[in-house]
């Protein structure tokens, strides 16, 4: 163990391309036989004394691969519990590389490599909740320690914090900047709703955590400047720590999300959503796509309400957010953006420094009533007022308070996420559905590249709307083909049974992550750009909506409550060959499923099932098995499942 320094000094500057950093040795001279070894140890520690004693464990060629079989053989484990056999070798290893990749980032952070625009470490808030999906498929031990840790990071006023370091502690923002993104608290559900049905453990909603309080008030409206820089949670008027259930949380903050419009009564963008780079429409620019996903949101959330009912007739919500619920006292016009504001600034106002911790019981029935109300106003008026002749939906509307998508002397103006969640959430209707494909295919489908951009070419830098737009066109945020909003695309086309389309959305990745053009990693990266070189390797979720859209639309396998749900969407693009093999642990039992598809196959539907050797019963669209929980000392079993397409 030694320092290493420069043999050489080179005054050379070389602008524009990342910087290289090389060892040189000295020559030597190998005679017939013989044979050096060089091993090169890497790594950061802030224990210098720690350095010589890990140098010690692979100071010899036979330590160093004793300590590479033994990685090996954890690894292999490790991933064996997700398993995809599709016949085809390079997309199988692909996959492999797709499977580990949100546990890479969850080891890195989304932003811990020198090539990264971030660099400082730590995962933001959206991509905490977007990893579990694909931590939640591969079985992973102690997941609910990982959602209670990522729920400390609400706020009251339904923000939360955006950075979890890599020590799991929350901070406002990794470069102090006072900002909002509107889409945030759309996530957490998404993966807890998954996490509850996948185990039936429900009781996780009703754990008692604090909330993340800093010196940002009313959604960053305010700063207290008399802040304490303590504990960082929320106390009440006593000064004691308020802690509201799990349940409370998701409900407060998509119900604030859905009072918190602008002038044209959709959802306000604050300082961003999804796209980052919508950073600049802060006073009058309004967000439909995620408007529609809280209405998704609280429909989900009913769906749960329904489910917990049978235990709990009550619950026990905090007195201040029950102005939130207006159908247990007094509703409003949902028509008029001014009742709602009143009704959310109220509710800020009532919150803004500490809590009277006094809670209130409320009639789920009740509860149920009042969010259908919320969400079912929500898909109606999306549907009708944002719906444009040109065949898609206005996303946006900028700082200014004007429309921002459709075609005008400009030109045709179209964003994907735009689209996207209104397929997803269900706001759009059928009809729409088709109207939007034939857009995506017509304005943003590459004819080169085959991939779906993320955005028309708007033609100006847009400074109204955000810095997306001063990026060159077909780089990042501005008309790149952005895989987290591809694979969504995805995944939304799946749940509305648009297969045909959504299978040719998840070739479209695939395709393009493994052409010569993308000199990338075995993996899905954050984007690829104009020329389809894929950049940022673990920067977004789009692994793990990956896996997420193949193993529960594509394979069409989901959880429900005890229950496992079998229903493929498979179609001929991902038949290499006549079967296709996943293998996967649920609840103490390892299931191995193989799809079997008929000669000439044109249809896809299920014509027999058999577990073992017992045929089970199906309707043809999808087969349904009981997965009570058995005791934790149980042998662990295996199913084989083997399902014949025709």
């Amino acid at each position: 163990y030694r320092e290493v320094t420069p043999l050489k000094k080179y005054n050379q500057w070389h602008q524009g391309k990342e910087a290289c950093a090389a060892f040189r040795f000295p020559d030597i001279t190998l005679q017939p036989g013989k044979e050096v070894n060089y091993i090169l140890i890497m790594g950061i520690s802030e224990d210098k004394n720690r350095i010589p004693r890990i140098f010690k464990k692979l100071d010899s060629p036979f330590k160093v691969r004793q300590a590479l079989t033994r990685t090996k053989q954890f690894w292999s484990t490790y991933l064996s519990s997700l398993q995809f056999d599709f016949k085809n070798p390079h997309f199988n290893n692909w996959l492999k590389w797709v499977c580990f990749q949100p546990t890479l980032r969850k080891l890195f952070g989304c932003s811990f490599l020198p090539h990264f625009d971030y660099g400082k470490g730590g995962r933001g808030f959206r991509d905490l909740w977007q990893d579990l999906l694909a931590l939640t498929l591969k079985d992973e031990p102690h997941l609910d320690k990982l959602f209670i840790n990522n729920f400390g990071s609400i706020r009251i006023d339904g923000t939360n914090a955006t950075i979890i370091t890599k020590e799991g502690k929350c901070i406002s923002d990794r470069n102090k900047i006072a900002r909002v993104w509107c889409d945030h608290g759309v996530w957490p559900l998404l993966s807890t709703a998954l996490y509850i049905k996948k185990t039936s453990q429900d009781n996780l909603l009703f754990k008692q955590i604090p909330y993340f309080s800093d010196h940002l008030r009313m959604r960053a409206r305010q700063i207290n400047q008399t802040f304490s820089h303590n504990d960082y949670v929320l106390r009440t008027t006593r000064n004691t720590i308020y802690r509201g259930t799990i349940l409370e949380h998701l409900l407060i903050e998509n119900v604030v999300s859905f009072f918190n419009v602008g002038r044209h009564n959709v959802l306000k963008l604050e300082n961003g959503d999804w796209n980052d780079g919508l950073d600049m429409a802060p006073d009058k620019g309004e967000s439909i796509p995620f408007y529609c996903m809280y209405g998704y949101n609280l429909l989900s959330l009913c769906e749960i309400l329904n489910k917990v009912r049978a235990r709990h007739k009550t619950i026990a919500l905090l007195e201040e957010s029950v102005i939130l619920f207006d159908h247990l006292h007094r509703k409003i016009n949902y028509d008029h953006w001014k009742e709602k504001r009143k009704v959310l600034d109220r509710y800020l106002e009532k919150t803004k420094y500490r809590v009277s911790g006094k809670k209130v019981k409320v009639d789920i029935d009740a509860l149920i009533i009042d969010l259908t109300k919320k969400a079912q106003w929500i898909m109606k008026h999306i549907r009708e007022k944002e719906w444009l002749e040109e065949g898609f939906f206005n996303g946006y509307y900028d700082n200014k308070g004007e429309r921002v998508e459709g075609k005008d002397r400009r030109g045709l103006r179209l964003m994907l996420q735009s689209q996207v969640f209104p397929i997803l959430s269900g706001a759009a209707s059928p009809p729409q559905v088709k109207k939007i494909w034939t857009s995506l295919t017509r304005h943003l489908k590459d004819p080169k590249h085959k991939g779906y951009r993320l955005n028309t070419n708007f033609k100006n830098t847009y400074l109204d709307l955000g810095r997306a737009f001063a990026f060159s066109y077909g780089d990042k945020e501005n008309g790149a083909f952005f895989n987290h909003m591809v694979v969504l695309l995805a995944y939304a086309l799946y749940t509305r049974n648009f297969i045909a389309e959504g299978t040719e959305v998840l070739e479209s990745i695939w395709n393009m992550a493994t052409s010569p053009h993308a000199k990338n990693y075995p993996m899905i990266p954050e984007y690829f750009n104009s020329q389809g070189r894929g950049l940022y390797a673990y920067l977004t979720g789009s692994a793990s909506w990956y896996v997420y859209t193949l193993f529960s639309e594509v394979l069409g396998i989901r959880y429900s409550w005890n229950k496992l749900i079998i229903e493929p969407k498979l179609r001929q693009p991902f038949f290499f060959k006549n079967f296709i093999t996943v293998q996967f642990t649920h609840l103490r039992r390892h299931y191995r499923i193989v799809y079997e598809k008929l000669p000439r196959t044109k249809h896809y539907h299920i014509q027999k099932a058999y577990i073992g050797r017992r045929m089970i019963k199906t309707d043809k669209k999808k087969i349904v098995i009981d997965t009570t929980p058995r005791p934790a000392h149980a042998k662990k079993r295996e199913s084989t499942i083997r399902i014949i397409l025709g």
